[in-house]
């Protein structure tokens, strides 16, 4: 492979692209540097098709070394393992756009391996995945319909900003990744703070700019140097079986696509694919895969025909129609929260689980460590379609849909300091005919005000498709599993009354105009507006009592150099107000202390407690504390672990005390009031000062001291000891 390296400035930092150097065995390979940030790409495919499937094998892999960020793994092998959730979310990014550029006939398995060698731990690098993906195929001899580029855009001020670093995103509006052709967008994911769809627009027509920079680089970049690709061979099969299964298709496809129920549908497909084989099997003994794929094909061809011909969708509605909605909240007794959230076909079961402090996710992340306190889990099984198939764990599609809702609901949580909980949210699809990602957006939304968590207002999701053809664009809301499937796009998008929190697009054509994505906002906004309407008619406001089943969570900022009066020596201190109070207590480096159990009284107590240790006596504070010692002049009452302050015999009652043990002994927990703190910070406390005195009672005056004499003191002459003039 000929060596060639070239750069282009892109936001103000250089883009390098370098081939030649490292993977020279691999169909095509790169490295692309964008400051300190280095990823490699190598693809690969196999030299024969793959016999009997009906789409493309292609699998995308993106991998962090820790290496990159001068780190060692942590865990008890100290090697990376298997991918995590932000790696499968990268490789997404990349397979989602690229796929659709791969020529139908192409049924070699083909691979694209990314791996981040060096990070400056300043600027994401997954967009970087996918400009080098672009780069090695056009390098390979892979069939490929690019190349792409790709940018990440950020937006504030209200302007857009091309690369935002890692702090400037924390800052940003809005975190749109887009990728796209010179002619048109692709792909775009973003999560928002209730941004508007006229500010999008904005940013997306400026990141599209960059992006035709980008290709035209990768142009030039492969000039002279790329391999010639492959030739595409179509299967041959014979005409006279092609013919008898196209007339018998042909003559029932109407009946095929009838119907309103998807499993009708689907059940008549199946049918008539096994009724084909079975007549034609005795001739044609190999023929059942080529009547599946035939029946596919017409199929989708029938559905398309109709919307854009007839105006007609496969369940009947108009083209802006939603399905029926119903929701049910409150549907399971021991979740904290629970929504049932149903539209049309597919159903999402959302629960909401509260926990403490010490049920945060901690995320060893290569560009930093991080707690997560608030998190979605989006579950699909076999059932919710009605299949049988082996659920072995966590499918990528089933972290990409949970990601997706996830960052929909983020902006509308409460602060910490506002509602001190862990927050699990858990999506459990029970019926899916399209949009179930969507659908855990509003069943999620719902089951976080059932909760009792202070959401700012509910979001709601919604998805736009497309079909193409004859010259014409239909654009489909709400749209069903076939919609997607045969159809050119999913252009889902979720948000609030007031603007867009999360959207994710993904196409099966070469790219959409602006214009397009501009008609797509405006229906998204309809629809939303319309689920927006249903589920606030159903739950306007968050419930205003937590479920008596969940924890009960207090928390107090407290000066981080007292940490250590809570902790006590050994941790003594911290087990101790545990053990009395039968809480939980998390102390965080920065001072925030978490008490937690099943009892608000015990958290009371707790809290009264730290309290005590932390604060700073003053005169006038009334508190609880156990007599520790009793001398013949009062008692010493312990207010907080290891201070004590004075109850002098004067000061435990009105009448006249004979004897301290008379009132108090030890052992005993009384309250008492602070009366004096003299400089060297001694304490005297009153118990009288909080009863009511005895009727007439007046208070005696208190005669004045006697300034002591010159050399009465220890050591003078009236103390016995010598004394020399």
């Amino acid at each position: 492979m000929q060596a060639r390296k070239q750069t282009i400035d892109l936001a103000g930092k250089t883009l390098t692209l370098e081939t030649g150097v490292m993977a020279k065995q691999s169909a095509g390979s790169v490295t692309v540097q964008y400051g300190d940030t280095i990823i490699l790409c190598a693809v690969n495919a196999a030299n024969d098709s793959r016999e009997g499937i009906d789409f493309f094998p292609l699998s995308v892999e993106y991998r962090e070394r820790f290496y990159a960020a001068g780190k060692i793994p942590g865990g008890y092998f100290k090697r990376e393992g298997r991918p995590a959730e932000k790696e499968i979310l990268s490789a997404r990014l990349t397979d989602r756009p690229i796929r659709p550029l791969f020529p139908k006939e192409f049924r070699c398995e083909t691979q694209v391996m990314i791996n981040l060698l060096s990070t400056d731990q300043e600027t994401p690098a997954d967009i970087l995945g996918t400009i080098g993906s672009s780069v090695a195929l056009l390098l390979s001899d892979i069939p490929w319909n690019g190349p792409v580029g790709a940018v990440r855009i950020g937006y504030i001020d209200g302007k857009p900003l091309i690369n935002p670093t890692f702090q400037q995103i924390e800052e940003s509006k809005l975190d749109l990744v887009m990728t796209g052709t010179e002619e048109a967008i692709i792909m775009m994911e973003a999560e928002a703070k209730e941004i508007a769809e006229d500010e999008i627009l904005t940013a997306v027509q400026y990141g599209h700019e960059v992006i035709k920079d980008i290709v035209k680089f990768q142009h030039d970049f492969v000039k002279g140097i790329a391999k010639p690709k492959r030739e595409l061979n179509s299967p041959e099969h014979d005409p006279a079986l092609v013919d008898a299964i196209t007339a018998k298709v042909n003559a029932e496809i109407t009946s095929l696509v009838g119907g309103d129920a998807k499993d009708d549908r689907r059940k008549a497909v199946a049918d008539f694919k096994k009724n084909i084989t079975e007549s034609l099997e005795e001739q044609y003994p190999e023929c059942g895969g080529l009547v599946k794929a035939m029946t596919d094909d017409a199929v989708k061809k029938e559905i398309r025909r109709r919307i854009l011909v007839d105006g007609k969708r496969s369940d009947g509605r108009s083209m802006d129609e939603i399905r029926p909605i119903s929701m049910i909240q409150g549907v399971l007794p021991r979740a904290h929260g629970s929504s049932l959230f149903t539209r049309g076909e597919t159903q999402s079961l959302a629960t909401v689980t509260l926990g403490t402090k010490s049920d945060e996710q901690f995320v060893d992340d290569l560009d930093g460590e991080f707690k997560k306190r608030y998190m979605l889990h989006y579950n699909f099984p076999p059932f919710s379609v009605g299949e049988v198939r082996r659920y072995l764990g966590v499918s990528r599609r089933e972290v990409g849909h949970g990601n997706l809702a996830e960052r929909a609901l983020q902006f509308v949580m409460p602060e910490f300091e506002d509602f001190p909980y862990t927050v699990r949210l858990v999506s459990d699809i029970l019926e899916s005919n399209g949009s179930s990602s969507m659908a855990t957006v509003c069943s999620g939304s719902l089951a976080l005000m059932n909760a009792g968590v202070p959401i700012k207002s509910h979001v709601a999701g919604i998805s736009v498709g497309l079909v193409t053809g004859n010259d014409k664009e239909v654009l489909m809301t709400d749209i069903l599993g076939e919609e997607d499937h045969f159809g050119d796009m999913d252009f889902k998008v979720a948000g609030t009354r007031d603007g867009i929190t999360s959207m994710q697009v993904d196409l099966k054509i070469a790219g959409l105009s602006m214009e397009l994505v501009k008609k797509v906002f405006e229906r998204a906004y309809k629809g939303r507006q319309f689920i927006l309407d249903k589920m606030e008619a159903e739950l306007g406001q968050p419930n205003s009592a937590l479920s008596e089943f969940a924890p009960k969570i207090d928390h107090i900022q407290i000066d981080p150099e007292k940490i250590g009066g809570i902790i006590g020596p050994g941790g003594k201190m911290i087990r101790a107000i545990q053990a009395d109070c039968e809480c939980e207590v998390e102390v965080d480096d920065d001072g925030i202390v978490v008490i937690s159990s099943l009892n608000a009284e015990n958290n009371r107590k707790a809290r009264e407690k730290i309290e005590a240790i932390v604060r700073e006596p003053e005169v006038g504070m009334v508190f609880e504390g156990e007599v520790k010692r009793i001398m013949n002049f009062g008692a010493f009452i312990e207010f907080s672990p290891g201070r004590e302050g004075l109850c002098h015999i004067s000061e435990l009652n009105y009448e006249r005390t004979e004897k301290v043990e008379d009132v108090v002994n030890i052992g005993d927990v009384v309250k008492v009031k602070i009366i004096k703190v003299d400089d060297m910070n001694r304490i005297d406390v009153s118990l009288r000062a909080l009863k009511d005195p005895p009727e007439g009672w007046v208070e005696p005056p208190k005669r004045e001291r006697k300034p002591q004499r010159r050399g009465s003191g220890p050591g003078g002459r009236r103390s016995g000891g010598r004394h020399r003039r």
